[in-house]
């Protein structure tokens, strides 16, 4: 625990710490941008059967009504995207199209392709292989490849991963790496123009001020000590399962923009602010509220939020984008509250492998998302109930997480097995002064 008392002599939050976020930010902006391209190189444009009629007649007669007399109405009465006519259909030409029965005409699928929409698209990966109508579960395989592409890269480049940064100068101490430790403090004490600190961080004072930690240092560390102990394992296996329930509908949201209206250029801008403002109003949140009366009110809301968005016709587009910038807004929040949380609860002995179990949870559940659009063809709101339930149900996990707000860090295994000890001796000195005052 004695680790804040020399971050507070190098300086807690200053020019270094800055510098630090001012490097990465554009890296993770990078990544968020390719992901996010989806919604453009894998948009679905308006589409209809291509049709041609081998008749002297046709020459006279306009597309509008080669169109009428082969492509069937959907049940908007627009034309069908899938189905044409098996045969043309000349007696429509002569009666009113919106009140004509046609339930009885036979139809078949787009034999001979598809006719795009290039108004918005000059070309896609839909229209490029027509990823459409029976084919359309092709395009969310298509995403899933990608996100489960991003999983592979980050166990090949995960190693480089320190190498734009500093390593933090906490888990070298607490990994016998004193030396490299105190050069890093130093060189975060002379950015942050602490120059006093500089010359009183030595072997000496670091043995004396962290000798509880390093001594829990000299244990080896793996993944597998997540679960050999109660209080670590119930942790970690929360901490695991909220992040898989958040990611899901972050990435479900925000690569199915066309779900919601056919701007997504406009879609993406306001989606972007309002994701930017919400995590800012996320942090102002948690040191006022803590983190899990934060991490449940979002989680809740975004929960909340896509189910209704289900009840809602296609008509009512300006509610349906409110509901869904609600979601978006709040599953952002949701992901800043549970990285805040997920770093005070994990020691630092081990935080470098709980980011890593995080890491490949996160892109696991950034890989699904899209595969569950797949569930369409046995129900249209299959994946979105399953977006919505999946972080209702986080949100109430995270009631069985201490709170961290204002409490000491753990550095090893040990500090968060104690964490439950002395809690339960605080509850159980508050309640015997409640009971002793009344």
């Amino acid at each position: 625990m004695a680790f804040e008392e020399l971050l507070n002599e190098v300086g807690g939050l200053g020019k270094f710490q800055i510098l630090q976020m001012v490097l990465a930010l554009p890296l993770v902006g990078i990544a968020a941008c390719h992901i996010l391209l989806e919604n453009f190189t894998a948009a679905i444009p308006g589409h209809r059967c291509w049709v041609y009629i081998l008749d002297n007649a046709t020459e006279i007669l306009s597309p509008d009504v080669l169109l009428r007399i082969s492509i069937p109405l959907d049940s908007n009465l627009k034309p069908e995207k899938c189905h044409r006519f098996l045969h043309p259909q000349w007696q429509l030409l002569h009666l009113n199209r919106t009140f004509a029965n046609m339930t009885g005409l036979d139809t078949e699928p787009c034999m001979d392709g598809w006719v795009y929409d290039h108004s918005l698209f000059s070309s896609t990966i839909v229209t490029e292989w027509d990823l459409i109508c029976d084919h359309q579960s092709q395009k969310s395989v298509v995403q899933f490849v990608f996100m489960a592409g991003m999983q592979v890269g980050g166990f090949v480049y995960g190693h480089l991963s320190d190498r734009w940064l500093v390593e933090s100068a906490r888990w070298l101490i607490v990994t016998n790496k004193t030396d490299q430790g105190l050069r890093e403090l130093k060189k975060v004490a002379r950015r942050n123009e602490m120059k006093n600190a500089e010359a009183t961080l030595n072997m000496e004072g670091l043995r004396v001020t962290m000798q509880e930690e390093l001594e829990g240092a000299q244990t080896k560390t793996t993944v597998f000590d997540f679960f050999r102990t109660p209080n670590l394992r119930k942790r970690i296996c929360l901490l695991l399962f909220v992040r898989f329930a958040v990611t899901v509908p972050l990435y479900g949201i925000s690569l199915n923009l066309q779900h919601f209206g056919s701007n997504i250029f406009l879609f993406q801008v306001i989606f972007g602010a309002l994701t930017t403002l919400a995590r800012c109003l996320a942090l102002v949140v948690l040191n006022y509220k803590g983190r899990r009366p934060t991490q449940m009110l979002f989680l809740f809301l975004v929960g909340l939020s896509i189910l209704a968005n289900m009840f809602v016709p296609q008509e009512m587009q300006p509610l349906r984008v409110a509901l869904a910038s609600v979601g978006i807004s709040c599953v952002a929040a949701a992901v800043t509250s549970y990285c805040v949380h997920c770093d005070e609860l994990m020691p630092t002995l081990l935080k470098a492998k709980a980011f890593g179990l995080d890491a490949m949870v996160s892109r696991c559940g950034a890989a699904l998302a899209p595969l569950l659009m797949t569930l369409v063809v046995y129900l249209p709101t299959l994946p979105w109930i399953i977006y919505g339930v999946f972080p209702i149900i986080a949100g109430l996990v995270v009631l069985f997480q201490p709170e961290t707000r204002n409490m000491p860090l753990s550095d090893t295994i040990q500090d968060v097995e104690n964490t439950k000890t002395v809690s339960r001796e605080a509850n159980e000195k508050d309640f015997y002064i409640k009971v002793t005052k009344f």
